[in-house]
């Protein structure tokens, strides 16, 4: 009987980066000039971010600072949830949630388009918050890697113990 060839689907935030990608933001927004008096930055606040400005429209350019950031060091902008700029005072602050895990929702919309549409003998384990796919072919589950990197899912994945 052939060994069954298997890897796991997880969702995982590579906190380094997501660190390295604010710090180099916040040097951004300190050193720009249109950034000079709206008293804008960006700073960690417990398990997220938080940006600030004197203007919406700041803090949102804030925000797409560190969007940028987080492209250049391959941190994919499915990880981050970013609500709308409130008034604080004189300030407007804007939260940012990191998002780790594959949700049950997720992951039930994920082993369904592996059942659909991935190659016959194929399985897929719900386990926690990640996924366990498995199959006789190591062929096959190359297969499903292409297919789930081809659907846009709302959220980040990465593929790993392969084996």
């Amino acid at each position: 009987m052939a060994s069954e060839s298997s890897f796991d689907i997880v969702s995982k935030l590579d906190r380094q980066e997501v660190d390295n990608a604010l710090n180099q933001a916040a040097k951004e927004v300190a050193n720009r000039f249109d950034f000079r008096g709206v008293d804008a930055g960006i700073r960690w606040s417990g398990d997220g971010i938080e940006i600030q400005a004197n203007s919406e429209e700041r803090a949102n350019a804030v925000l797409d600072v560190f969007k940028s950031k987080l492209v250049k060091r391959g941190v994919s902008l499915k990880s981050i949830d970013a609500g709308e700029p409130k008034a604080s005072g004189k300030l407007f602050k804007l939260a940012v949630a990191l998002k780790e895990g594959i949700s049950q929702e997720n992951a039930k919309k994920i082993s369904k388009i592996i059942r659909d549409e991935g190659p016959k003998g194929v399985k897929a384990q719900i386990q926690g918050d990640e996924l366990r796919v498995s199959s006789k072919k190591k062929d096959d589950l190359q297969a499903v890697i292409a297919l789930l990197k081809s659907k846009d899912l709302d959220v980040a994945l990465q593929f790993v113990n392969y084996r």
